[in-house]
């Protein structure tokens, strides 16, 4: 699928110029930035006949929910005075509703129903559907992008009655998956699987877990499976997402007490389940989070540079960036007590199981970046940034930390979005 060739609206190019004017001696941070910014408006929105908008990953015919969001993110600022960026950001998240009240454990669908994607897969697939791997980020990013539309602009039109149906939907799934074993309908298992963390263990149900009081995930933000089911990071999004929908329906939807109730009490629980299961005791960095849990005193620590992770966190808003166990975290994470962590002569940071080893994410560098409390840590993750595009002039998915020219996804529309975010941070535009 091809998207529409749209042309950059005028409030964008305004932007790009004012970046591009403060970056005057930095001409090749400016350079990235023109190529970055627009890139998601570019070429991977697809408007719909019902006014919806339909978003690409970039290289994937389809659409994720956590990617769609966090690729049109960027624009949110924007949208308070361009009616036309208003419209687009209201469509891509109504297409985020209807795609949710479809099958909300599915991950990523198609833009018609034709029967593209993983259609052999053992789960309940649909022809909308690309693939059914359940996320529980992938049901917190349309909320976040909702309520950040309306704090940025004051419109609820987004807000509507399929959207109050939706977040109604996600909080019955994730109250269902706090007892995953016992009321879960979900399974998924894929014939040939690519790699042991393409599928779920256990005929398809995932490794076995106790109750916390967080909610279960079958895969992590990279699409790979849980080794257990509590991933703390997509746990962290969705407290702070369900306080949004406290938040935005107090305001707008006062009369929906068992709603708004119900999101504070899974909110709270989530959090709670959070504290007391999902820490541990690090012998060299002290109390941190883990990355996932099974509740059963088993975990995995690590951080992954998909979003949300566990360097992510204060972007989130699910704590300050300046948070003790946080802070603990992230001296973890960014060090080689990190099995993902890679150094090498050019670029040192976070990589992924999804990649080879040695290979640095630019979604983690630009986390890390969005995340420093320190001025230097920054610039310093800008220069790397600045230095390993291959002279592509675009952000990548990952790339060897000895040789930028060795990388995957040339055309990763998220990895951009996120890097546009970073140079608008720097220069102190947000």
């Amino acid at each position: 699928m091809q998207s529409v060739q749209l042309e950059i609206p005028k409030s964008m190019q305004n932007k790009i110029s004012e970046v591009q004017e403060l970056l005057a001696s930095r001409p090749k941070l400016a350079e990235l930035f023109a190529n970055c910014y627009p890139n998601t408006y570019l070429t991977t929105l697809k408007p719909q006949p019902d006014g919806t908008t339909f978003v690409i990953t970039g290289d994937i015919p389809a659409m994720w929910l956590r990617d769609s969001a966090a690729q049109v993110h960027p624009y949110l600022s924007l949208a308070s005075h361009d009616q036309e960026i208003l419209e687009m950001l209201t469509g891509v998240i109504r297409r985020q509703v209807r795609f949710i009240l479809h099958d909300p454990y599915a991950n990523a669908y198609n833009e018609t129903a034709n029967g593209a994607g993983h259609q052999s897969d053992l789960t309940d697939m649909t022809p909308f559907i690309w693939e059914r791997k359940y996320e529980v980020d992938s049901l917190c990013y349309p909320i976040w992008l909702a309520y950040w539309l309306w704090k940025e602009t004051g419109s609820a039109n987004h807000l509507d009655a399929e959207f109050w149906q939706a977040a109604e939907a996600i909080i019955a799934l994730w109250t269902t998956e706090q007892y995953h074993a016992e009321r879960s309908p979900y399974k998924f298992d894929r014939l040939n699987p690519w790699a042991p963390y393409d599928t779920l263990s256990h005929e398809g149900h995932g490794a076995p877990v106790a109750y916390t009081g967080m909610t279960w995930s079958g895969f992590r933000p990279s699409d790979d499976a849980c080794t257990y089911g509590y991933l703390i990071p997509s746990n962290m999004f969705a407290a702070v997402v369900l306080d949004y929908v406290a938040e935005m329906a107090a305001v707008l939807l006062p009369a929906a007490v068992t709603l708004i109730a119900d999101a504070k009490r899974l909110g709270g629980e989530i959090r709670d389940g959070i504290d007391k299961y999902g820490k541990v005791e690090h012998p060299e960095f002290g109390t941190i989070y883990a990355y996932e849990t099974d509740g059963m005193n088993n975990y995995v620590l690590m951080d992954d540079p998909n979003i949300p992770s566990l360097l992510s966190a204060p972007y989130l808003g699910y704590c300050e960036a300046d948070d003790p166990v946080y802070l603990n975290t992230r001296s973890f994470i960014l060090s080689k007590s990190n099995p993902y962590y890679y150094s090498g002569k050019v670029a040192k940071g976070i990589g992924s199981p999804h990649t080879p080893d040695g290979y640095v994410w630019h979604l983690a560098l630009s986390m890390q970046g969005l995340t420093a409390l320190d001025e230097a840590e920054t610039e310093s993750i800008i220069a790397t940034m600045e230095r390993t595009d291959a002279d592509t002039g675009f952000m990548h998915e990952g790339f060897h930390c000895d040789d930028p020219a060795q990388f995957s996804r040339p055309w990763f529309a998220w990895s951009n979005s996120l890097f546009s975010e970073l140079v608008m941070k720097f220069i102190g535009k947000k």
